[in-house]
Formats: C-alpha cells, sequence, structure tokens
C-alpha cells in the first residue's frame, strides 16, 4: 500500500465529506427552520441527498472506480440500511427526547458516518475496484 496515495485519499475524501456535510447541512437547515418538520425528518432527508452527493464523488475521483455504480450503490445502501435508522434514532432520542441542540446531534451523527463510511467504502466497496477507472488509468500513463 503505497501511503502517500492513501493519505491523499483520505484528504479527498475528508474535502468531498465537508461538500457533502455542506449540503446536509443546509438542507437540514431549511427543512427544519423554514418547514418546521421534526429533527428526525429534516436528518433523514437531508441524510439522503448527501449521501448521493458524497457517493457520485468519491467513486470518481477518490477511489477512482469502475466498479458496477448498482453494485456499488447496492453495498452502499446496505451501510446506511443499518446507518440511518440507528443515525435517525439517535437524532430522535436525543435532539426531540432530550431536548438536545439540533444542531449538535447532526453534527455527531455526521462525524460517526464520515468515520465508518471511508472505512466501509475503502475496505469493502471499492477495495478491489480502486484505481481502475478512466481517470486512474490517464494518470498512470503520464507517469
Amino acid at each position: 500500500m503505497n501511503k502517500k496515495k492513501e493519505f491523499i485519499r483520505s484528504v479527498k475524501f475528508l474535502l468531498f465529506s465537508i461538500s457533502a456535510g455542506l449540503i446536509q447541512g443546509i438542507s437540514f437547515a431549511l427543512f427544519k427552520e423554514l418547514l418546521h418538520w421534526p429533527n428526525w425528518l429534516s436528518y433523514l432527508l437531508a441524510l439522503v441527498l448527501s449521501v448521493l452527493w458524497n457517493f457520485t464523488l468519491n467513486r470518481k475521483f477518490t477511489f477512482k472506480s469502475a466498479s458496477n455504480v448498482p453494485v456499488a450503490m447496492l453495498k452502499v445502501a446496505c451501510y446506511y440500511a443499518v446507518f440511518t435508522p440507528l443515525s435517525t434514532l439517535l437524532e430522535h432520542a436525543l435532539a426531540d427526547t432530550l431536548g438536545w441542540n439540533g444542531y449538535l446531534v447532526t453534527g455527531i451523527n455526521m462525524l460517526l458516518n464520515f468515520i465508518t463510511e471511508f472505512l466501509y467504502q475503502r475496505f469493502y466497496v471499492f477495495r478491489d475496484s480502486i484505481d481502475t477507472n478512466e481517470l486512474a488509468r490517464k494518470e498512470q500513463e503520464q507517469k
């Protein structure tokens, strides 16, 4: 494993996750403040928007994967089939039931999501297809 390449991959994942976090944070605020939806629903819909954004960018630019998109997305959907209910319950329990600040709880969920999703995508979803897309091939040719 090339440590420099993996460090760059981690930084890319972080930057794309920050952009997805911005999408999630802004859409959460719009749903909560403008539409007055409950925390759990605002969180859930904002999460879906950020997942679609994050998956698309990380597949192409971070992991440079040429893997079958539906298969990769199904694997990510499996992750979210576990993460989403658990994090939505946490959101509801802490913010709606215990009165914690909804933005703080969403931030905690986003941090948990960032760490676990990177590990899941790196070592399961794209494990065998990293650096196989056209972008990766062009980079190899330039060396």
